[in-house]
């Protein structure tokens, strides 16, 4: 908050529309405001390089890589940018806000997380680094802390400031080891050549630590940190997590391998793995068979000096994780080569001497005790094979007379999975199928309304109209936040945390509380909350001994409302809007008149710019009845990206699905279609959009023929339809849609922005 007063960022217009309000991030070569584009009136996100940085053409080269890496880049888990500045005097970038923190700080409050988190969370990673990937960009710092998490659990990957283009011709200066130590790849470690493969060496890093809570590598000297990513063997993570399951600790060691040709070759593969894995949680890929191999044992209820059973799931043998020395117990024998020979110890006599042989009474009482076990082995083999065949004889005519019943009962299909399901979409989707009868509704770790158990196991034989009965969440149980006004901030926090509640700090001045402690929260305790909520806790800063009444600046010209804030040692911002009043005129304000406050507190005006306002047009687009996948639709303008449409499921798309534009005059624009599951892109439209009419010509349309070239269908697509003439115009709804991006044209060296360089822009 003192940075936030001795700032002179603050309270800045850059380009005359991107008003600085609070500083939200530092970085080592740049830092983060919240701000508002008084032009669109949305809150955005401004990235400035700091001053010290701005002669320094390696840091320069950096952020405007960034910004260039960003700007080719169109997909929903994707921090967005919308504008760039670069000058003598600034150098800025205007992105995305999000709402939301890092995903490292919810891996530091949260420790482990479950297995369903990690790979919904990695999962998002890797769409978003199979996008980059395909348009040739390497992140090369992918980490927790470059990945931002929403309150709805979406992923957002940022900070492309040191990513490299694959395109670029020979090795640069960028292949240098600048990643973040401690998830940086074997080949980026040692100053080679990198590509995506070494991004998803970070990424098994990653996941590693999710399950785990800890590191792979973790030393004070970061230098050893890199040579233990070259060289050292990476520790299972079994043997900090027992109950990780081996599938997916195959995953993690196959994305960490030390060769790059030993790793998933793309984020396509590990996607696969990974979804093949969510289905089946218990199964294993084969990739090391040392995992899964069962050690021999003597016998089966022999227990260890731990008190453990031998038939335990072995990870792998200890030689591969312990040095030599530290292989045995001293108690255990160790196992030794043809070279020399193992000696049991009933090759001792009772006197401790050696025996070269056993005797021959010994042989013959062996055989003996041999004979004596094999008949009731043979019985109880021959026992499990007659339960075993009266099941499967039960099981199959148990089907024949199911089948028999009733023509709607024929076997059609396997149980399909609705863990994790919307109960509304599993309704919608398998409804026509089978009857999905709600047994109870209980709290659970899953969101509200969806499924998290059904009583037909999935793969199941199961037909028409048969019934699965479900539970449906009622979401987490909720959890008592208490009242912590005016307890000391750190013991606030460890409260609110230890009830599974994120913080999120604010500070002020407050004449009455003492510095540190908790002046107010929001929500205010005692009251009920969702785990995973946030409180927002305002903390005291002392007391300010100064402060002045806050002048009525309504109806005030801007200029005169500015220099009556500042007489009074007061700072005022200006949120511009689109009103019929005079152009300047004040028309609100944040703070009532007459209020008392600090000097040097920031104050909002809404100010009217003297302009219509933006008019909405929504743009309609079909989608064909065999079309398969995840997509979403991005419109530009010139090669300037217009609106970037929200990822959408053709099964649930209804034949048909909408993207929504403002603005207030005529323009023509290009849609493109993107597959975001392989990152294919095509034309699928063009437009006249009429703002001022709130209508839009089709210009020409090709959905069949765009989902075609994406391969987003199933089977072959119908002939293309493109429409020429006569013109058809749309009359959109009255808008219900947020503002979408806009990407405005910047001062200096603006990169190309065209989805295709195949495609006519």
């Amino acid at each position: 908050m003192e940075k936030d007063r001795n700032d002179k960022n603050i309270g800045k217009k850059l380009d005359g529309r991107y008003e600085i309000t609070e500083l939200i991030g530092e970085g080592g070569m740049a830092d983060v405001y919240r701000a508002t584009d008084v032009v669109d009136n949305k809150t955005v996100a401004v990235k400035i390089l700091k001053k010290e940085f701005a002669e320094n053409e390696e840091f320069l080269r950096r952020f405007r890589n960034e910004s260039k890496a960003i700007a080719v880049l169109s997909h929903p888990n994707i921090v967005k940018i919308y504008d760039v500045g670069f000058s003598e005097r600034i150098q800025f970038i205007v992105m995305e806000y999000i709402d939301g923190i890092t995903l490292n700080e919810y891996m530091e409050q949260q420790g482990q997380l479950g297995w369903k988190d990690a790979v919904h969370f990695i999962l998002q990673i890797l769409r978003a680094l199979q996008h980059a990937h395909s348009k040739g960009i390497v992140h090369r710092d992918i980490k927790p802390q470059n990945i931002m998490m929403l309150r709805d659990g979406t992923i957002k990957v940022m900070d492309f400031g040191i990513a490299k283009f694959a395109r670029e011709d020979g090795k640069t200066g960028t292949d240098k080891a600048i990643g973040t130590v401690h998830y940086i790849s074997p080949e980026q470690a040692r100053g080679g050549a990198t590509d995506a493969k070494s991004d998803l060496y970070s990424v098994g890093v990653m996941l590693y630590e999710m399950l785990t809570g800890k590191k792979p590598f973790d030393t004070d000297n970061p230098v050893s940190i890199a040579v233990m990513h070259m060289q050292a063997k990476v520790p299972l993570p079994s043997t900090i997590r027992p109950d990780i399951q081996i599938g997916l600790e195959e995953i993690i060691l196959k994305a960490m391998e030390k060769d790059p040709a030993d790793r998933y070759q793309s984020a396509r593969d590990m996607m696969d793995d990974l979804q093949t894995f969510k289905e089946d949680p218990d199964g294993v890929f084969g990739y090391y068979p040392e995992l899964f191999e069962e050690e021999p044992v003597q016998d089966m209820f022999e227990e260890d000096e731990n008190n453990r059973t031998r038939n335990y799931r072995p990870l792998t043998e200890e030689r591969d994780l312990l040095p030599e020395d530290d292989y045995y117990e001293d108690d255990q024998q160790p196992y030794y080569d043809d070279e020399e020979q193992y000696y049991d110890d009933e090759q001792y006599d009772d006197r401790g001497a050696y025996q070269e042989e056993p005797a021959e009474e010994d042989e013959e009482e062996y055989e003996e005790e041999t004979k004596s076990f094999f008949v009731p082995i043979l019985s109880a083999v021959i026992i499990v094979v007659m339960i075993v065949a009266a099941v499967l004889f039960t099981m199959l005519l148990w089907d024949m007379i199911k089948g028999n019943t009733s023509d709607n009962n024929a076997l059609e299909f396997k149980m399909p999975s609705l863990i994790g399901m919307d109960y509304k979409e599993a309704e919608l989707q398998y409804g026509d199928k089978i009857r999905i009868n709600i047994d109870s509704k209980e709290y659970s770790e899953y969101e509200r309304d969806k499924i998290f158990d059904q009583d037909i196991p999935v793969n199941d034989p199961v037909g028409k109209g048969d019934t699965v009965n479900v539970r449906v969440s009622l979401g987490a149980k909720k959890v008592l936040l208490p009242d912590v006004t005016d307890w000391d901030y750190d013991t606030a926090k460890s409260t609110i945390v230890g009830l599974g509640l994120f913080v999120d700090k604010r500070s002020s001045y407050d004449q009455t509380v003492e510095k540190g402690k908790v002046i107010s929260t929001d929500p205010k305790g005692p009251l009920e909350v969702e785990p995973g909520s946030y409180v927002r806790v305002t903390v005291s800063l002392g007391q300010n001994k100064t402060t002045v009444p806050v002048p009525n600046f309504v109806t005030m010209d801007w200029d005169l409302a500015k220099t009556t804030a500042e007489s009074l040692k007061l700072t005022v911002s200006k949120k511009e809007v689109d009103d019929e009043a005079k152009e300047g005129t004040v028309l609100n304000q944040n703070v009532q008149p007459n209020e008392e406050v600090s000097e040097g507190t920031l104050i909002e005006l809404t100010v009217s710019s003297g302009k219509k306002k933006d008019q909405q047009v929504r743009i309609s687009f079909s989608v064909p009845q065999n079309a398969k996948g995840l997509f979403h639709i991005a419109v530009y303008e010139g090669g300037i990206a217009k609106a970037i449409g929200q990822q959408f499921n053709v099964d649930y798309a209804a034949g048909v699905t909408s993207l929504v534009l403002e603005g207030n005059e005529t323009i023509d624009v290009v849609a493109y279609l993107i597959n975001d599951d392989n990152g294919k892109e095509a034309e699928i439209g063009r437009y006249k959009i009429d703002f001022e009419n709130r209508s839009y010509e089709t210009i020409s349309s090709d959905p069949a023929g765009a989902f075609e070239k994406v391969d987003g269908l199933n089977g072959a697509a119908p002939p293309p339809v493109t429409t020429t003439a006569p013109p058809v115009t749309t009359v959109t709804d009255p808008p219900v849609v947020t503002d979408p991006p806009v990407v405005t044209q910047p001062q200096e060296e603006q990169p190309a922005v065209t989805p295709d360089p195949n495609v006519a822009g």
